[in-house]
Parts: structure tokens; C-alpha cells; sequence
């Protein structure tokens, strides 16, 4: 007897269809898979005949075909475990149900019967509702994950047999709901805070219009200043994440298997900070068969690239594109996949090899231009603020009084943001004053005839880019978005010019 039942796998951060056939016939006691199975997916036939007789059930005499549909696609992965058991027993007429094109089905088996999770339910789910099913039948654990999406049934159950028996209609098994708002209502505690970052009020204060227009951000200062004390308080001053951000992100988490048991949405913005040995495929994402790395982990919050200059150049190298077009492409022998890639960069490094500043460094000029020239001028142009971190000073330290929270920081945040959505509205690639292009430039960018000459002087003394110059009229429309201005000043392009002076200091 032939039985179909309906389950799902990955593709990039999406999920498409795949129809799991099972045909119990005569001959030979075997089990066959076909269409392009991993080894995980041909090791499923062991695990499952172990979990059907020790759930109670006979397994199938005779030859049995299981076929995963598109045939020419790779399947990967043991979320077919579940679907696979289920088509046999309805095969082998051990069950009777009619509920079988009603829902998508996917889990791994243990040998115990019981149904473990798997990676990726939530873009599985989405796709079931863009389907048109009823609703899927997953792990338990991955229930709150999948109920995120509306107008679905999340079927959760904990063995074979209850799977089984809720196709039968023998139990009930209550959907899984979830209150989305509760969930974004109950944000945990910061751990860090703006308020126990002592002195640096002039970074503070820079990092304050990076968050406000989402602006890529490099850190140049001695070791002990704070740098990466600084960078890990950047996120807690962001805006919070939308419905739509936080289901994309998600999304990439829950394909990494990055997902708590239980947990049904990333709520709070991510901060991913690899180590400077990382490879361009721990990086970017890879492998035989390509899956995010770090950039798309931090899509819609912040990559903080500690010690840049320790980077392998070809790793900082391929991260032009991902910077540029907010996305990156892989491409394998298994295929080309295409992540998100939508974060605010936030690098940390020393201004010399020995960690002083140039005109205290007993490092050569060569030595230090060696150090420094690790990092490309593409590279550079494309990370939109300069930002020098000095010492601090002893009264700073010692002073008791507690700082500026980043819940003060955020709101003003928030509020610049709201000025941004009401501005690029009708526009859906533009989201903020980062991501503006020469078209939002011209629109949103006009400046009057001193505030040019004030530009023209600066770029022909600092001897900047033509990207450096797309630079600093966005760094100056955020400057101009959090003091509540409609027109660029003078006085925010010279503020804007500043966080680019370190071309001069270092590199010019």
C-alpha cells in the first residue's frame, strides 16, 4: 500500500515542501530510500525501526520504498525520522487516519520512540501556512517556535505513538498558542548598562548616533580604554526589534539550532563578537552546504570584530559585499544560498602595534603603517565613523555618580529612528540613514552653499573618498534626526567630520 504524507526542509532561511512516499510491498525484508538523502536521512531507516517496535508497533515485512519528493534536491537532516514512521505504519495499514494532508509533519525519533527537535520549525511552519495546511505536528520542544505563526494549528507531541494516535483520532491534542505580545512585554534584564561606563562622555555621545541611524563604527584607542566595554553596551541602546525583525532572525537561529527548548522568538537584538582566528566560513557561513555564519547570526543587531587588524585580511575582504548590500551570497557545489545580512558593524583595534598612541609608540613608522595597513581603504570607507578612545582620566574613574542609563540613551534612539521610518516611508530597502543610496541622498541630503564649502574644504584636507563624502551625509542626517532638525547644518556636518579625522591621524 502506498501512503503520502506531507513534510518540509530547508533552503537558506526558507522552507519548501517535500512529500515523504512510502510503499510497503512483497519480497525481501528492506528499506529503501530514494531522492537524494544525506546520510542522516539514510541512517533514519535504522532509527525508525527500532522506535516503531519499541513504541508497540510491527514493522513492515516485505520490501519497503520511501521516496522524498523533489527527487533532485538534497535532503539533509533527521526531521524526517517522524514523517517517515508515520508513512509506514499508514502504509503497512497499522494506522487509518484521514488527517494525513492536513498537516505538515517533522521531527527526529529516538530509538525509545520518543520525538526529539530538529532545527528550522519556524520557516517550516510559515511555509505549511503559505501551503494552506491545517496546521504541523512537531517536536514538542520546537512548539512555542512554531506557534509564533497565526492562523496555523501547532500540533506538539512528545513520542510516536501520541502522534499517532492524535492522526486516529483516538486523543486530543490541545494546540500549542502563544501570547506574542506577553513575549515581547517580557524582556529580561541588561546585563550591561551605559551607566557603569565611566568618563567617555565623547564616545558615549558617538556610539549614541551610530545606534540613532544604524551607522558601521570603528573604535581606535589603547588597551584598558573601554572598547569592548563600550561595544557591548552599544545593543542595549538600540531600538527594539519589530514583529517582522524578530521573526527573521529567528528564523536564522532557529536553522543554526541556536534556539532554547521552548523558546518561540529572539526578542532582544543580537550581539555576535567571533574571535579574530574565525575563517571566511565561520564568518560569512559555509561548508559543503552553506548555512549562516556570525554576519548573518548579528543580522538585525550588532558584529563586533575585537582586535580588527588580527583578522586574516581575506576574511575582512569579504565582508565588502555583506556591508554594502546587506546581504551575502554563498555559493557551493550544493547550490547558492543567500542570507540576510542587515548589522551594525562595531570594530575594536589599537593604534599602533604596541598599543600607543603614534606619538607616544616606540614602533617604527614602518611598523606602524604595516599594523595599520591590514585593513583596506575599501574596507574603511565603508565603516562610516572614526571613533578615538582615550585614556581615562583618574577623576572620571573615581567619580560616584551614576551615569546617563541606556534606557535614557534609547528612547532618544527611538525617537530618531521614528523620524527616519516617517521619511523613508514607501521605501522598504531603506530602512534607516545607513542604508540610504545615492537617490535618498540627493532627496534627503540637500545642503546650502556654506555648508557645501565647509565639505568641499574637508574632503580636499582629509583627501577623502567619494564614499567617505556618502559617509559623512549620513552620519550628519542622524546628527540632524536626534537634535529634531529637518535640513543638514553646518554645525552637524562638522560634527560628522570629525568621526572621519582619523584617516588623517592614521592612515592619510
Amino acid at each position: 500500500m502506498l501512503s503520502r504524507i506531507c513534510s518540509a526542509a530547508l533552503n537558506g532561511i526558507d522552507a519548501y515542501a517535500v512529500e515523504v512516499e512510502v510503499n510497503c510491498g512483497y519480497g525481501e525484508t528492506l528499506v529503501v530510500i530514494v531522492g537524494l538523502p544525506d546520510a542522516a536521512v539514510k541512517e533514519s531507516r535504522d532509527r525508525v525501526s527500532t522506535a516503531l517496535t519499541n513504541s508497540g508497533f510491527k514493522f513492515p515485512m516485505g520490501k519497503t520504498t520511501i521516496n522524498l519528493a523533489p527527487a533532485d534536491v538534497k535532503k539533509e537532516g533527521p526531521s524526517f525520522d517522524l514523517p517517515i514512521a508515520i508513512g509506514m505504519l499508514a502504509a503497512s495499514e497499522q494506522i487509518e487516519t484521514d488527517q494525513l494532508d492536513n498537516f505538515v509533519i517533522v521531527g527526529e525519533l529516538a530509538l525509545t520512540g520518543g520525538v526529539r527537535s530538529c532545527k528550522g520549525v519556524l520557516p517550516i511552519a510559515l511555509q505549511a501556512r503559505a501551503v494552506g495546511k491545517t496546521g504541523v505536528i512537531v517536536p514538542a520542544e520546537n512548539a512555542a517556535e512554531a506557534a509564533v505563526v497565526t492562523g496555523l494549528q501547532v500540533i506538539p507531541v512528545q513520542n510516536l505513538r501520541e502522534a499517532a494516535q492524535f492522526l486516529e483520532g483516538e486523543i486530543k491534542i490541545s494546540p500549542t498558542r502563544v501570547d506574542i505580545t506577553k513575549i515581547f512585554a517580557h524582556q529580561s534584564d541588561d546585563e550591561y548598562d551605559f551607566s557603569e561606563v565611566k568618563g567617555q562622555e565623547n564616545v558615549k555621545r558617538a556610539l549614541e548616533i551610530a545606534a540613532s541611524g544604524s551607522h558601521n563604527v570603528l573604535l581606535v584607542g589603547p588597551p584598558g580604554t573601554g572598547k569592548s566595554m563600550l561595544a557591548k553596551r552599544l545593543a542595549t541602546i538600540l531600538p527594539p526589534l519589530t514583529l517582522d525583525e524578530a521573526l527573521e532572525t529567528t528564523k536564522i537561529h532557529s536553522i543554526v539550532g541556536l534556539l532554547k527548548s521552548g523558546q518561540a522568538l529572539v526578542t532582544q537584538r543580537p550581539f555576535r563578537a567571533p574571535h579574530h582566528t574565525a575563517s571566511d566560513a565561520g564568518l560569512l557561513g559555509g561548508n559543503i552546504n552553506p548555512t549562516p555564519g556570525e554576519i548573518s547570526l548579528a543580522h538585525n543587531g550588532v558584529l563586533f570584530l575585537d582586535e580588527l587588524p588580527e583578522f586574516k585580511r581575506s576574511v575582512l575582504e569579504t565582508m565588502r559585499q555583506p556591508l554594502e548590500e546587506g546581504i551575502v551570497t554563498i555559493s557551493r557545489a550544493a547550490g547558492t544560498m543567500t542570507f540576510p545580512s542587515q548589522f551594525m558593524l562595531v570594530a575594536a583595534m589599537n593604534p599602533t602595534p604596541d598599543g600607543k598612541m603614534p606619538g607616544e609608540s616606540k614602533s617604527s613608522p614602518r611598523e606602524i603603517q604595516n599594523y595599520l595597513g591590514r585593513i583596506s581603504g575599501p574596507l574603511l570607507d565603508r565603516i562610516d565613523m572614526h571613533i578615538e578612545v582615550p585614556q581615562v582620566k583618574f577623576r572620571e574613574m573615581s567619580n560616584t555618580q551614576p551615569g546617563e542609563t541606556s534606557a535614557q540613551i534609547r528612547e532618544r534612539v527611538i525617537a530618531a529612528r521614528q523620524r527616519q521610518h516617517v521619511r523613508f516611508a514607501g521605501k522598504p530597502k531603506v530602512t534607516c540613514n545607513a542604508r540610504m543610496g545615492s537617490r535618498e541622498l540627493k532627496q534627503f541630503c540637500e545642503l546650502d552653499d556654506a555648508t557645501k564649502d565647509l565639505l568641499k574644504f574637508a574632503m580636499t584636507d582629509l583627501n577623502l573618498s567619494a564614499r567617505a563624502y556618502d559617509r559623512i551625509l549620513k552620519v550628519a542626517r542622524t546628527i540632524a534626526d536626534l537634535a529634531g532638525a529637518e535640513k543638514i547644518s553646518s554645525d552637524h556636518i562638522s560634527e560628522a567630520i570629525q568621526f572621519r579625522s582619523l584617516d588623517r591621524q592614521l592612515w592619510g
